[in-house]
């Protein structure tokens, strides 16, 4: 159930992000196919990693950002990282 709500309380958020726009090369929208390895540990999809790798220099941006920054600071998020070949940046 705490699974449930963290993803939906995710999708939300992305969602959110997407509707208010920002900068164009920096769409936290295009991690959410990374939500489950995240969350829950999973391992990421090819999606997943070329997603990341297409917004690595917006990692630190989305970490400083309170809605995502629980998810980008996360131990998953960097075992995600580490599982598709991306140095975890330091913000």
């Amino acid at each position: 159930m705490a699974k449930a709500a963290a993803m939906l309380v995710l999708v939300a958020l992305v969602v959110a992000a997407m509707a208010t726009g920002g900068a164009a090369q920096c769409n936290a929208g295009s991690l959410a196919v990374c939500t489950s390895p995240i969350i829950s540990g999973t391992p990421p999809s090819k999606t997943c990693c070329n997603n990341l790798k297409s917004q690595r220099g917006c990692f630190c941006k989305f970490a400083r950002n309170p809605a995502y920054s629980s998810y980008i600071n996360s131990r998953n998020a960097g075992k995600t990282l580490t599982s598709c070949g991306i140095a975890v940046p330091k913000c």
